[in-house]
């Protein structure tokens, strides 16, 4: 199956765009129930982890239960860290096709975001690794892997950073 370009960029660009309108249960709809969502950790010999069960993750969730719970917590104010929300402005670039099967597609793309919150800015960029599901005519997310490169943070990180 050939997958559309477009419709490809078109489902980041919505991701991003949810985020940043802070729409958490249309968000929440962009990823398949048995999603795997990702940011690896660098180690000490400035390598990233590759096993997130023995090795430190900056995030992950193993499916969209954990992300389901982290938007509970935003939604209804228990996430300490998360209050009051930050702006956001995420930046998707050099969206590339990896590989294509039967109903996935394997992409890969570069991301900036801009996060304002207590009179300050903050800078997150990196590459981030999907791989797309066709599901009753729509491409959802069922696989996503964060490479932070600016992972010297100075606060705790959250799902609306990337």
């Amino acid at each position: 199956m050939s997958f559309d370009y477009q419709k490809i960029c078109a489902v980041l660009f919505r991701e991003a765009r949810l985020l940043d309108d802070r729409q958490w249960d249309e968000w929440l709809a962009c990823y398949t129930g048995d999603v795997t969502y990702w940011m690896p950790a660098w180690d000490d010999d400035d390598q990233l982890v590759d096993d997130h069960e023995s090795q430190i993750s900056l995030m992950y969730y193993p499916d969209r239960g954990g992300l389901e719970d982290r938007v509970f917590r935003i939604k209804t104010e228990r996430s300490g860290a998360s209050m009051p929300e930050p702006r956001t402005s995420h930046n998707v670039t050099n969206v590339e096709v990896l590989a294509e099967g039967e109903n996935e597609v394997d992409v890969r793309y570069n991301f900036n975001t801009l996060s304002h919150r207590y009179k300050t800015t903050h800078q997150f960029f990196g590459t981030t690794f999907v791989t797309l599901r066709k599901v009753d005519d729509e491409l959802l997310i069922c696989y996503k892997r964060i490479v932070l490169k600016d992972d010297y943070i100075h606060q705790v990180l959250d799902v609306y950073h990337v």
